[in-house]
Order: C-alpha cells, then sequence, then structure tokens
C-alpha cells in the first residue's frame, strides 16, 4: 500500500467541473477559475454551459468551429419550430398538449428575447447579465424576437402553434420583461 505523498500527482491531478454561466465560445477555451485568493493553475476538464445554452440553443456549434455565428431570424425560428414539434410529439397534438407546448415555449421566449444577434452589436461578446439594448432588427421577425412583450411572444407562439385559445394569457416567471 503507498501513501498519498507517494503518488505522482501529475499523472493523478484532480478533475475540475465547470459549472457556470458561459454563453460564448471563447469560455470554453482555455477557460481558468479563482478559488477565493488565488487562480487555478490548471485548465477545467468539463464545462456546462447552463444558461448561455439557453440564450444561444446553437452555442455548441460556435464552440465546435470556434466562431461567433450571427444566426439569422429564420433560423431562429427553426429551432423554435423543431422545439415546438419536440413539445408536440412528446404531449400530444390535442388542445391540452399544443397548449403546454406553448406555456414552455413562451417561457423560453422570455428568456432568448435577450439575445442580441452579433452583427447588430457593438462589441464583442455580449455579456449575458447586461440589460439587451433597444433596437431594431434586420428584419421584422428579428425586431419581434427581440421584443421584451408578452404580447409579441405570444405572437410568435401563434406563427408556430396557431391562434391561442380566447381568454388565454400568459406571465412569464422570471420576468424577463419586468424592466422597461
Amino acid at each position: 500500500m503507498r501513501s498519498i505523498g507517494a503518488l505522482n500527482l501529475t499523472r493523478h491531478r484532480p478533475r475540475l467541473l465547470c459549472g457556470g454561466m458561459v454563453p460564448r465560445w471563447e469560455g470554453f477555451r482555455g477557460l481558468r477559475h479563482t478559488i477565493p485568493g488565488r487562480l487555478v493553475a490548471a485548465t477545467t476538464d468539463r464545462h456546462l454551459p447552463r444558461r448561455g445554452a439557453l440564450l444561444k440553443p446553437w452555442l455548441f456549434t460556435e464552440i465546435k468551429e470556434q466562431r461567433h455565428w450571427d444566426i439569422s431570424s429564420s433560423e431562429r425560428l427553426d429551432i423554435l419550430r423543431d422545439f415546438t414539434n419536440y413539445g408536440l410529439e412528446h404531449w400530444g397534438s390535442d388542445t391540452q398538449g399544443v397548449e403546454k407546448t406553448r406555456r414552455f415555449l413562451l417561457q423560453w421566449l422570455s428568456f432568448l428575447c435577450r439575445y442580441v444577434p452579433v452583427g447588430l452589436l457593438e462589441r464583442l461578446p455580449q455579456r449575458i447579465n447586461e440589460r439587451p439594448p433597444y433596437y431594431l432588427g434586420r428584419d421584422y421577425l428579428e425586431t419581434l424576437m427581440a421584443s421584451q412583450k408578452a404580447d409579441d411572444w405570444i405572437r410568435i407562439s401563434e406563427m408556430l402553434l396557431g391562434p391561442v385559445p380566447p381568454n388565454f394569457t400568459f406571465l412569464p416567471k422570471h420576468k424577463a420583461n419586468a424592466y422597461k
């Protein structure tokens, strides 16, 4: 039996896992973290993008290609269309399944409105904790996706799932539209 002092620590270094918000591909390259009072010398072994992937579902493509992707509004709508198709496949295409899919879609849209397209940014990268500036998109759909009004999110859901039922209301859980 060997004592801990006899182990070769260069071969058996501990695995480091990053579980923070990494909303851009540069954050995954040579990511280092601080431990109270000092910088960790080794890079992390695994990364969990968490909210970065909610804000930019194409983040994994950016990481793979190591570039910022100036995704168009139609490509973003295709991602939302895939999301709604998965929801309808899971919960069914009856009225109850459509409305459950709509609720999840609207909650996600209340978070997605924070994304500012790369082509419209004054400086890269966008910081996840910064309030998105008011801007007009390059087309109507991009402007609609950037809106922080629940009525506009409902309009997007109607593009994908049909009209909302009478007396439909939506209040976002985390109130992404609370600041004006």
